[in-house]
C-alpha cells in the first residue's frame, strides 16, 4: 500500500471491488462509483476455494486475467490485487467466519459452507486493503446482508455500499456464470426477470400474499425450462419468508437452467 501515501498520508477514503475475475459491465459499475465516491480504488481479482462445495465449479470457473486487466486499465483502478491462493490460505490455515442464522437459509442451505468462504476471504481482503467503502451489487443479495451483518457485529469501519443491479438487454442479470449458458439456455433464463416484473404486477393488482404470487411464478419458471432451487419472498433484512407483501419486501429466485445456477432478485412492492 506504500504506492497509496504521499509523506506518510493514506489517500482515503479507500474504495474496494471484490471479484472474482471474468469481469462484465456489472463489475465496472462498481468500479466506477467507486472511483467517482474515493479518493483510492483497489479491485481484487481471487476465485476464493472456500465458497465452493464438493461437485461446483471451481475448477471451471472462468478466468481471464490479463482480458480482466485490459478492462480495468482506462478505470483509473489505483491497485489490482491478484493474491495467489497460498497467500490467502497458507498451509495449516484454520480460520474461518461465520454468520451463523442468515448464512444456513436460500442459498446457504443449498450450498453448505458457501458463505463461511465468503465471509472469511472479504473481511480478510477487507483488512488487507484497509478499506473504508465496499461496492458490492445487489444481485447477491443475500451475501450484501450477511457480509454487512459481519462487518457490523465485528466492529469493522468498513460500510458496504450497494449498487443496482445490471442487467442484459432482456433483463438477465449480468453474471460471470452466464458464459455457461448454452444459447438455448440463455434464452430461457431471461424468465427470471420476467418473474420479477409479473411479482411486481401481480402486486399492484393487489395480490399481495406470498402465496399467491409464488405459484404464479414457479409455473411460469417451471414453464420456460427453469429448474427451480428457491423462489422466496422474505424480509430485505432478516431474510424471514413473509406472508404479506409491502415495501420491506424482497422477491429472490435461484434457479438452474441446464447445470447452471443463477440468482436474481427484485423488490415487488
Amino acid at each position: 500500500m506504500t504506492a497509496l501515501m504521499e509523506q506518510g498520508e493514506i489517500c482515503r477514503p479507500i474504495g474496494f471491488v471484490p471479484t472474482m475475475g471474468y469481469l462484465h459491465q456489472g463489475h465496472l459499475s462498481l468500479v466506477h462509483r467507486a472511483r467517482q465516491e474515493c479518493r483510492t480504488v483497489v479491485v481484487s481479482i481471487f476465485v476464493n476455494p472456500t465458497q465452493f462445495g464438493v461437485n461446483e465449479d471451481f475448477d471451471s470457473y472462468p478466468r481471464d486475467l490479463s482480458r480482466d486487466l485490459e478492462m480495468l486499465e482506462p478505470m483509473g483502478v489505483d491497485i489490482v490485487f491478484c493474491p495467489p491462493v497460498r497467500e490467502m490460505y497458507p498451509d495449516g490455515y484454520q480460520t474461518f467466519v461465520d454468520v451463523e442464522q442468515l448464512a444456513q437459509i436460500l442459498c446457504g442451505a443449498r450450498r453448505p459452507g458457501h458463505f463461511r468462504g465468503v465471509t472469511t476471504v472479504v473481511l480478510k481482503l477487507v483488512n488487507i486493503v484497509k478499506a473504508d467503502l465496499m461496492y458490492m451489487g445487489e444481485k447477491d443479495f443475500q451475501q450484501c446482508v450477511v457480509l454487512e451483518t459481519m462487518l457490523r457485529e465485528l466492529n469493522q469501519a468498513c460500510r458496504i455500499i450497494r449498487c443496482p443491479i445490471v442487467r442484459e438487454a432482456d433483463g438477465l442479470a449480468m453474471s460471470s456464470r452466464n458464459v455457461y449458458l448454452s444459447p438455448e439456455d440463455r434464452q430461457k433464463a431471461s424468465c427470471l426477470h420476467q418473474a420479477i416484473q409479473l411479482a411486481q404486477r401481480l402486486c399492484r393488482d393487489g395480490k399481495d400474499k406470498a402465496d399467491e404470487v409464488i405459484p404464479v411464478l414457479t409455473e411460469l419458471i417451471l414453464s420456460r425450462g427453469g429448474q427451480i432451487d428457491y423462489i422466496a419472498i422474505v424480509d430485505h433484512v432478516s431474510l424471514q419468508p413473509v406472508d404479506v407483501v409491502d415495501t420491506r419486501s424482497r422477491l429472490l429466485l435461484a434457479v438452474r437452467f441446464g447445470k447452471t445456477r443463477l440468482i436474481d432478485n427484485g423488490a415487488i412492492a
